[in-house]
């Protein structure tokens, strides 16, 4: 069993998606129309064969399910990264707002900003020599 797929739920599929390739750095994958909404997905500029897809929150269930995360203060999901410090100092230069800047949890060190779309997110620095 691999992941190849994983969902994001946000409040607008454009502004999602202009975020996460122009802000965050992901590279767009899948933008195909489908009714009123679209299947978008992006994946890592650094490579992999995962993608993430920008589902649209139009249903009840999920809008409620963001916003009930969001005003809890957890994050929807989370991405890894080599250096935590140089990702929200590089990502605050892009006008990100972090909720929680980088904190050493344990062995890693995470930081949550605000997707602009619904969602808080957390970038992690796994320990030296467990990055993967």
């Amino acid at each position: 069993m691999r992941i190849k797929l994983t969902s994001v739920i946000v409040d607008d599929q454009q502004k999602a998606l202009e975020f996460y390739t122009q802000v965050l750095g992901f590279l767009p994958g899948q933008d195909v129309p489908v009714g009123e909404y679209r299947w978008i997905t992006v994946r890592s500029a650094e490579g992999g064969d995962a993608e993430v897809t920008l589902e649209p929150n139009a249903n009840p269930a999920a809008r409620t399910y963001q916003e009930a995360l969001f005003e809890q203060g957890i994050p929807i999901t989370a991405f890894e990264v080599d250096d935590v410090r140089a990702e929200h100092a590089r990502l605050r230069q892009r006008g990100v707002q972090f909720t929680m800047p980088p904190t050493e949890a344990g062995p890693v060190a995470i930081a949550v900003f605000a997707d602009t779309c619904g969602n808080l997110l957390q970038i992690y620095q796994p320990p030296a020599g467990e990055a993967g």
